[in-house]
């Protein structure tokens, strides 16, 4: 039973070390080794249409609309359409005092959400390339010459964008954030050179208009639309010097929340579009999306499995339980401490770093069980730092820690004190 147990909890904590190391080094090594797949790049100006999905963002709307119209590219072939769900904090009247400068309202009643805005608005939309994005990701000039410049080759379907963060360094919560994005940036070009990047980014992605189809209400766009897009034989690209800037959340628990509500939607999107897992269909690509993914997503289960088994062992005096206790209780106290000083704008990141690593694995749980319930959620707030926290955001964030960290911190203490020491 030892050897059992042993095992079991062995290969639940290599996991997380598999997918978060091991994958991106196998990337890596296959664009090394002569894997990874060129395609035909080319200055090409096809019409375009940017998409901008919007509710209640009258703080920043104006500005990305004079941002929008900035952009480097020919007049006579880009457009932009306005997509606001219901908003009604003026900010529909602030995008009619553009209307004439090639732009476009459309106004969706009912807070239906983004998906259903979107198929509402490329129902009769003819440009060649359609642009997603968000009304709080600022462009730089050349970033849709960048983005189209691969679709010179008929086989991509999608080319996906650099979405940095302009408050990287303003808080602990922004800074891991970046931190986290640097590192996924990396993984997006490795997938990219042998295959596709595994999803899109709703603040800066393009697709072939021709090539989309109607979504359901509580798909999320930017990672089922790719999918469907793969699934028809196409590839998505990453282009890194297609940039714009966006706030982070700046707070650990908004961050976390938003974590959980990808999860949510993103686990059942996958499951819809399921041809991609299967490797004689989708070939490398279905290893990428299990990888980067739905194994990621399950982290916090394995992690969840690995706990008693480790208790159990270090209690009966086995030595690797033993140091697994150690290495959790290295993890969860920080963590604990990063909890209780998570509203300092200078939290170490010997406090920081586990704290949002164990809180966004959390939340990712609490999304996979919402999906699994069969509950998703299909409209949106902006988690940006002009939001006041509320009441619920602090008991929410108290329950993670005081039920989560807290109690395994004391059960992995009482275990470590049971040990026979010699």
């Amino acid at each position: 039973m030892t050897i059992l147990i042993l095992t079991l909890t062995l290969i639940c904590l290599l996991m997380p070390l598999y997918v978060y190391l091991g994958y991106p080094a196998v990337l890596w090594l296959l664009n090394k080794v002569g894997f990874a797949k060129p395609h035909y790049q080319a200055e090409i100006t096809p019409t375009v249409t940017l998409i901008i999905s919007c509710y209640n963002e009258a703080a920043v709307l104006r500005e990305k609309i004079k941002n929008s119209l900035a952009l480097n590219y020919p007049v006579d072939k880009f457009y932009i359409i306005v997509i606001s769900d219901g908003s009604d904090d003026g900010s529909d009247d602030i995008v009619r005092e553009f209307i004439g400068y090639q732009i476009r309202l459309i106004r969706q009643e009912g807070r239906l959400g983004k998906t259903m805005g979107l198929n509402l608005a490329l129902k009769a939309l003819r440009t060649d390339i359609t642009v997603f994005s968000d009304a709080n990701a600022m462009y730089e000039p050349q970033a849709i010459r960048k983005l189209v410049q691969h679709f010179a080759d008929s086989k991509v379907g999608y080319v996906v964008g650099a979405a940095l963060y302009t408050d990287g360094k303003e808080s602990a919560a922004a800074a891991n954030e970046d931190l986290y994005w640097q590192y996924e940036m990396a993984i997006k070009c490795w997938e990219s050179q042998l295959h596709s990047v595994v999803g899109g980014d709703g603040a800066i992605y393009a697709i072939r208009t021709e090539l989309w189809e109607p979504l359901q209400q509580r798909d999320i766009n930017d990672f089922v639309n790719p999918l469907q897009l793969v699934a028809k034989g196409y590839r998505g690209i990453f282009e890194p010097e297609a940039r714009c800037f966006e706030e982070t959340a700046g707070n650990f628990n908004k961050e976390a929340k938003r974590k959980e509500r990808i999860v949510n939607r993103s686990l059942r999107g996958l499951f819809r579009v399921k041809q991609v897992l299967n490797p004689r269909h989708s070939g490398i690509f279905s290893y990428m999306v299990i990888s980067h993914k739905l194994l990621r997503w399950l982290i916090p289960l394995f992690t969840a499995l690995s706990l008693p088994g480790a208790l159990i062992l270090a209690s009966n005096g086995v030595i690797v339980g033993q140091l697994l206790v150690v290495g959790m209780l290295l993890l969860l106290i920080p963590a604990f401490i990063g909890y209780l000083a998570q509203n300092q704008a200078k939290l170490p990141w010997l406090f920081s770093f586990p704290f949002y690593f164990v809180s966004v694995n959390y939340y990712a749980l609490l999304g996979i069980i919402s999906a699994l319930q069969g509950k998703t959620q299909v409209t949106w707030h902006s988690v940006r730092p002009t939001a006041v926290r509320s009441d619920s955001d602090s008991a929410n964030s108290l329950t993670f820690s005081g039920v989560l960290c807290y109690l395994i911190v004391i059960a992995a203490s009482f275990t470590a004190m049971s040990w026979p020491y010699v």
